[in-house]
């Protein structure tokens, strides 16, 4: 019996469904999910046409595909994994095991260029905890910035970082750094700093889809409340940011958290029409003028 292109993917829909996987590594639903992973087992592009469904699959074609849906359904991994590529803010990304997975309500802003908080195409910017790169290298590509540093700690993300540097061609623009936090950076200011941090608490992490078991705790989890990171980075941010400046920092589900640990300080949550939630912002005068109130917090922490 031979099996069709649109069989296939009908086929695969049918099996996550049934197995109730979790979609939040780069689609939303089992159809999405289903032609990605069909497309990418079969060696096929996103652009596939539509007279295309009616082709006959090769056997080892099918055995990619059977091979692929059981370690999705029975292992709960996730399918950029797999694929080894997923999509932010309209570019591929090169992924890899070991690294979080791109995904990030910041793909939406930086589409717009940050506006209307920023008017003049920054000339430095700064992505911390950077992973794979895709908010940098974003930065770079769709708003034309001269010079992204990006930092991260893991000796994988930063390996990853310079996979994806290499593979958009913007080494003259991007740079990785190993740092952690600010601390290995080369002494200068920014006019951007953005960061999609670990900002998960323990609580959430421990009711998260068993998908997300695939991915290094150290990129997801920040202490007991989420903010261990992001109490840090406000800390030391002022030192780093130059006069007509801005920080953004994603804190999720932390933003409450956020908000109860810090009411004094007017963060301005970030309208997201594309979905998400726990986006702030800062200029670099609102951080140099609340330094010390974050300074006693983060002592508090300790």
């Amino acid at each position: 019996m031979t099996t069709t292109l649109s069989h296939a993917i009908e086929t695969a829909q049918s099996a996550l469904i049934e197995a109730q996987v979790h979609f939040g590594h780069g689609t939303d639903n089992a159809w999405d999910e289903a032609v990605f992973l069909v497309l990418g087992a079969c060696g096929m592009s996103l652009d596939t046409q539509k007279d295309e469904l009616n082709k006959v699959l090769t056997g080892q074609q099918l055995a990619q595909i059977e091979q692929w849906l059981a370690a999705r359904i029975q292992q709960r991994l996730p399918l950029p994994y797999l694929l080894g590529e997923t999509w932010f803010a309209g570019i591929p990304f090169k992924v890899t095991p070991g690294v979080i997975i791109p995904r990030s309500p910041i793909a939406e802003l930086i589409g717009r260029h940050f506006s209307p908080f920023i008017k003049d195409t920054p000339k430095t910017a700064l992505d911390l905890c950077c992973g794979s790169g895709c908010i940098g290298i974003a930065m770079a590509l769709h708003m034309g910035i001269e010079q992204v540093d990006m930092a991260d700690i893991e000796p994988a993300a930063i390996h990853l970082s310079q996979k994806n540097i290499d593979h958009h061609d913007v080494g003259d623009q991007v740079r990785v750094f190993d740092s952690n936090l600010f601390a290995g950076l080369p002494t200068k200011t920014y006019d951007l700093i953005v960061s999609n941090p670990p900002y998960v608490d323990l609580n959430d992490y421990e009711d998260m889809p068993a998908e997300f078991s695939h991915e290094p705790k150290l990129a997801l989890v920040s202490g007991d409340d989420g903010l261990d990171l992001t109490a840090k980075m406000l800390v030391e941010a002022s030192d780093w940011l130059s006069q007509d400046s801005l920080i953004v920092i994603e804190v999720g589900n932390s933003e409450v958290a956020l908000q109860d640990a810090l009411p004094d300080v007017p963060f301005m949550w970030l309208e997201l029409h594309e979905g998400g939630n726990g986006v702030f912002c800062l200029t670099g005068a609102q951080c140099r003028e609340y330094q010390p109130r974050f300074n006693a917090w983060y002592r508090s922490r300790l």
